[in-house]
């Protein structure tokens, strides 16, 4: 395994599972009446700025934000700036950053190296000019640099669109319809993706405003069941074949469902078998795993990849497709009229700021070995976390994949459809995660919903004792 590669070691696929089955079977672990008390009144004494902004926002934006990671008990926070491995909200708090934008911030928030270019790039060349830039091509170079299967590459404005694009552009090339998902896997909103989301055969329960029929040709297979798959996939082929099969390389939900080392491998061998396309949705694990996203981690190669927001550094147009020439030439616009193309249009998506910022971005992620980095400092949290998880003799659980550490209080995503309470259970146990992530944030700390923690390079012995001490604090508050 290349070195520079962020994960030690692949976790253990049974005993997560094991321990996950005990913590969804088991009864819900509450922070104490008081000490939950305490933690809200941080709110109330400390963040009165951005609770006084988020009630005015209420007035003017749907829900008071504009992304659904910002959507926090018992308030959003407003931030103020972010820098390295912290966020600072307008108060003057500080908090350890482990939501990091969402994943893409890998070298840390504003890294310097990267804005310095950005900022030359916009004063000598403007951020936008609307035709083609060089930009557009030294970060297509760089993508396929370091993913050599990135034969060719696009540049779209989101994950939800590149996605939204990958199925498109299968359908185009395979002259198929079906579309092949795995239950629990989240590949954006768009109407066709938004199947069986966070738990497994839920289908159409979050689909609301889109018709059913839109998801008609949409399937899906079990978390990390090589069997489940085939039979989707047999099935497919009875109603004329199945366009692609899409998953996220390390399970769903970057990884929340883990699954067994070898599986992309297997899906890889099913998709030559019954000739659909294999599509890696890399949104969280390209240039995060390693500078050859999960596909080089598992020498597995996609047909198609799709990109999130680190294709930008975590600035705008934060999305793309990449792979195959002969697949990605359905893109090609303008060339042999009459010739059968997927139609994908956006004017801003390649601009000379988002596509320096992900050339520089990835140049310096590679240059500065900083998937490994980050890596390290994951396993440095988990193991830590996990330390106080056996001190307390609590049955959460905690594991990662490198810098992805996922950690489960209450395993809401992990609920059954077979459960006669599932929708019951649901908001209980959601509301649980909620209350633990604001706990964590009294102790400044932020994470993603409060159950993924991505670290960055920025972090460092420092960061990490701050957010344990801050783990502990919670932990033993915990009703026995």
């Amino acid at each position: 395994m290349d070195k520079r590669y962020g994960i030690s070691k692949w976790p253990d696929v049974k005993m997560i599972n094991e321990k996950m089955d005990r913590l969804v079977n088991d009864r819900i672990y509450e922070i104490n009446p008081k000490a939950m008390e305490n933690y809200l009144s941080y709110f109330d004494t400390k963040c009165k700025g951005s609770k006084a902004l988020i009630e005015e926002a209420r007035k003017y934006i749907p829900g008071g934000v504009q992304h659904n990671l910002a959507f926090n008990y018992p308030f959003p926070l407003a931030i103020d700036r972010a820098e390295g491995a912290y966020l600072y909200d307008v108060d003057g708090n500080r908090y350890v950053d482990y939501l990091q934008a969402g994943g893409p911030t890998l070298l840390g928030s504003n890294y310097k190296p990267v804005t310095d270019k950005v900022l030359e790039v916009i004063k000598d060349h403007s951020p936008v000019t609307g035709l083609f830039h060089e930009y557009e091509l030294k970060l297509a170079k760089i993508i396929n640099e370091n993913m050599p299967w990135v034969e060719q590459y696009r540049c779209l404005a989101s994950g939800t669109e590149a996605d939204m694009v990958a199925i498109r552009v299968a359908r185009t090339f395979t002259g198929k319809e079906r579309i092949v998902k795995v239950g629990g896997a989240y590949h954006g909103w768009s109407d066709q993706l938004v199947y069986s989301l966070h738990i497994p055969y839920t289908k159409t329960f979050e689909a609301h405003g889109i018709p059913s029929e839109l998801s008609a040709n949409t399937t899906e297979g079990y978390p990390g069941d090589i069997e489940s798959l085939r039979k989707v996939l047999e099935e497919n082929e009875r109603a004329g074949g199945t366009a692609a099969v899409l998953i996220e390389p390390f399970g769903p939900e970057s990884g929340t469902r883990m699954a067994e080392f070898d599986y992309c491998t297997k899906v890889r061998e099913l998709c030559d078998e019954f000739d659909a396309l294999l599509i890696f949705d890399e949104v969280v694990t390209a240039f995060r795993a390693g500078p050859g996203g999960a596909q080089g981690y598992f020498n597995v190669r996609p047909d198609l990849t799709v990109f999130g927001k680190i294709v930008a550094g975590g600035f705008p147009m934060a999305g793309g497709i990449g792979g195959r020439e002969d697949i990605m030439s359905c893109l090609a616009a303008g060339v042999q009229a009459g010739k059968k193309r997927a139609y994908v249009g956006g004017t801003l998506t390649a601009n000379p700021l988002s596509c320096a910022a992900g050339y520089y971005a990835i140049k310096e992620i590679v240059e500065q070995d900083a998937a490994r980095k980050a890596g390290e400092n994951g396993d440095k949290l988990c193991a830590g976390i996990q330390k106080l998880i056996d001190k307390y003799e609590l049955p959460f659980v905690v594991w990662n994949i490198g810098s992805i550490l996922h950690f489960e209080v209450s395993g809401v995503m992990y609920l059954s459809v077979t459960d006669p309470d599932i929708f019951k259970k649901i908001p209980a146990r959601q509301h649980n995660i909620e209350k633990f992530g604001a706990a964590l944030t009294a102790n400044g700390i932020i994470t993603l919903a409060g159950s993924r923690i991505y670290t960055s390079m920025a972090d460092n012995d420092d960061t990490i004792e701050e957010t344990l001490k801050g783990f502990e604090d919670v932990f033993q508050n915990i009703e026995r």
